[in-house]
């Protein structure tokens, strides 16, 4: 096999690690479609769910993911994209990880511990 397999399921997931921190920014979709135009073009590309549509990461927020290296795991069907977060956020909330809400494991409580990168209020808005 050379590379993903996409018959096992249309959507597999992809995970988007940043390339020179480590941090694990988000976790989305790809279709056999996304993946192309993900290699094609060097910067990262997903399915959307929700939108029902590919989905150029930084179409809207200009926070584009550069693909710098990517990975598939033994199964075939998981993704790892380690990438150059352009903008320094990849959550559409404005954090720099969609990672950025603590649970504590004894009490359930939860804290954030990110940063806003930007205000989503003036990033998309809505014309």
């Amino acid at each position: 096999m050379n590379g993903p397999d996409f018959s096992k399921a249309e959507l597999i997931p992809a995970i988007a690690q940043d390339a020179e921190s480590g941090d694990v920014l988000m976790l989305a979709y790809m279709n056999e479609e996304a993946y192309a135009d993900t290699l094609k073009t060097g910067n990262v590309c997903y399915y959307s769910r929700s939108r029902q549509r590919l989905w150029r990461k930084g179409e809207e927020s200009g926070n584009v993911q550069q693909l710098q290296e990517i990975f598939y795991d033994c199964d075939a069907d998981t993704l790892l994209v380690k990438v150059n977060q352009i903008g320094g956020a990849a959550c559409h909330e404005g954090y720099k990880s969609c990672f950025f809400r603590k649970i504590d494991p004894a009490t359930g409580a939860v804290e954030v511990i990110g940063k806003r990168v930007f205000d989503p209020a003036e990033v998309y808005k809505k014309s």
